[in-house]
């Protein structure tokens, strides 16, 4: 149903033909730009240096004398219109400057073209450096060009959506209204870069997969399901890129990696969405001790090259990335808070006694393994400030990576934890396609009990490992957390420029707990 037009946009509309009158298309054309806010302002910063201990009066006099002209564009953010000579503010990519546009100095006609302007509209400018009395930079408009008109007027609250959910809804809106939102969405482009640049320079190489697979594997979640009408089969959407860019390894490619979208169809929460962005990295004749110098390094180099610090402040926690990350394994962090040692505990039945001692839940499909897990998950994660590094994951919950050489029953994985929150997952990968198969089988029958996470069986992927995946280190981060984390911001919704929303209707967002480790 169509809304009825306020008196705002109304009085907008009725300007349309008033522009059509002084041969104006109030929806423009290309306009051609020779600079920007931040070049302006970076000129103008030489400027004050070279002329250092200068009066206002003295550096307006210095700027009248250059010729230099400026071409920019962007949206009107503040306007006083003042009969023959008006002071408006517009906003491009970078930020925003002030502009001063009189009749005088643009003459008639233009200046009837500017009179019809409102806050919103997109316009180019063209004009030389000024400062005013009060020392602000200001741009002295020579010709002005309307390019599109705002028929709708921008929120009344200068500093963005005072809704969040609006904010998150329309969010054209709020990166016009807020410049922190803007702030994110370009640091975001700028982690991807600076990732794909320090995995360039280690010689790996981009790669894409497909987001359609035949077999549920490479993670365990809950698949969204859809259906191929060409082949009249159901899909999953990928929960993981992992198995694809194993099989890249068995096919010599040695160092790939591949960003991209995946989707798991669970709970929403601050730091969860079931639509995400991850990065999956392998390296042939690696391991784990391969990953965790290369999440480290790059967890570093992320954030000197795009924060200029390794000191953050992230979900209320002071964090260094600088120091050596520590490292524990998962047993040795459980029996350091309530002095269970389950490198000692010999069965299942003794796992579960633990549990029901501890008032730890237990599902039908749960094992040794599972129990070692709940119990870290209860005691141990919400201790995990500064980064660290948690290795030695049960085997029972991790069914492609490598058995322990010295315990069987654990495996080579690690976690990298940030202020309680996990980053990355990363194995020496399971490269025995024998072992690999019955690790598959046991995910079945998990799944015949009630795991809906657990793994199908691919049997594409076991013949590829019998043609030999050599020794091979695998790791993944959640790029969307990465971000959060990089920006200082709690909530993932503030990271995807267009986050998952109910309906207008539903009044109430679920914040449903989402137990998935890899997102």
């Amino acid at each position: 149903m169509e809304e009825k037009l306020t008196d705002q946009e109304l009085a907008r509309r009725n300007k349309l033909p008033k522009y059509q009158e002084l041969g104006v298309n109030p929806f423009g054309k290309r306009f051609d730009r020779n600079s920007n806010t931040k070049l302006i302002k970076e000129k103008y910063e030489t400027i004050k240096r070279e002329n250092e201990g200068k009066t206002i009066e003295e550096l307006h006099v210095i700027l009248d004398s250059l010729s230099e002209s400026y071409i920019i564009a962007g949206r009107i953010m503040l306007l006083r219109k003042m009969g023959k000579a008006s002071f408006f503010n517009i906003s491009d990519r970078y930020g925003n400057i002030q502009c001063y546009i009189s009749l005088n100095n643009v003459g008639e006609e233009n200046y009837k073209i500017f009179k019809l302007s409102d806050l919103g509209d997109i316009v180019g400018v063209e004009g030389s450096l000024m400062v005013t009395q009060t020392g602000e930079l200001t741009l002295k408009v020579s010709k002005f060009t309307h390019l599109s008109k705002a028929l709708k007027p921008l929120p009344e609250k200068f500093h963005g959506l005072t809704d969040v959910e609006e904010r998150y809804r329309r969010r054209y809106l709020d990166l016009i209204m807020n410049p922190e939102s803007k702030r994110i969405a370009f640091l975001r482009s700028k982690i991807i870069r600076e990732i794909q640049a320090f995995l360039d320079n280690q010689d790996f190489v981009e790669v894409e997969t497909s987001m359609l697979q035949p077999i549920l594997g490479g993670a365990s979640a809950r698949p969204f399901i859809t259906h191929y009408n060409a082949l009249n089969k159901d899909f999953y959407l990928r929960i993981a890129t992992e198995l694809a860019l194993k099989k890249l390894i068995v096919g010599g490619m040695e160092r790939v990696y591949e960003i991209g979208r995946q989707f798991r169809n669970e709970g929403i929460d601050t730091t969860h969405s079931p639509e995400f962005t991850s990065i999956e990295i392998y390296q042939a004749y690696g391991d784990l001790s391969s990953m965790i110098q290369l999440a480290e390094d790059l967890v570093r180099d992320l954030a000197i090259k795009c924060v200029g610090t390794t000191k953050l402040k992230w979900m209320g926690y002071d964090i260094d990335v600088g120091p050596e990350f520590k490292k524990a394994s998962m047993t040795d962090l459980i029996k350091e808070k309530i002095g269970i040692d389950f490198k000692q505990v010999k069965s299942d039945q003794e796992a579960f006694e633990l549990a029901k001692k501890y008032e730890i839940p237990v599902e039908k499909h749960f094992r040794f393994g599972h129990v070692v897990n709940a119990f870290f998950e209860k005691y141990v994660e919400e201790s995990l400030i500064q980064p660290t590094i948690v290795y030695g994951h049960p085997l029972d919950i991790t069914p492609l990576a490598r058995k322990d050489d010295q315990d069987p029953r654990f495996t080579q994985r690690f976690e990298l934890y940030i202020a309680t929150k996990e980053f990355c997952n990363a194995y020496t990968e399971l490269n025995d396609p024998i072992d690999q198969k019955q690790r598959f089988i046991e995910q079945m029958k998990e799944k015949e009990l009630g795991n809906a996470e657990a793994n199908e069986i691919d049997y594409n992927f076991l013949d590829a490992l019998e043609y030999g995946l050599p020794p091979t280190g695998g790791i993944g981060f959640g790029i969307d957390r990465l971000v959060m984390f990089l920006a200082g911001v709690d909530s993932i919704r503030e990271v995807i420029l267009f986050p998952t929303m109910k309906d207008r209707g539903d009044k109430k967002e679920s914040e449903t707990s989402n137990k998935e480790k890899d997102n």
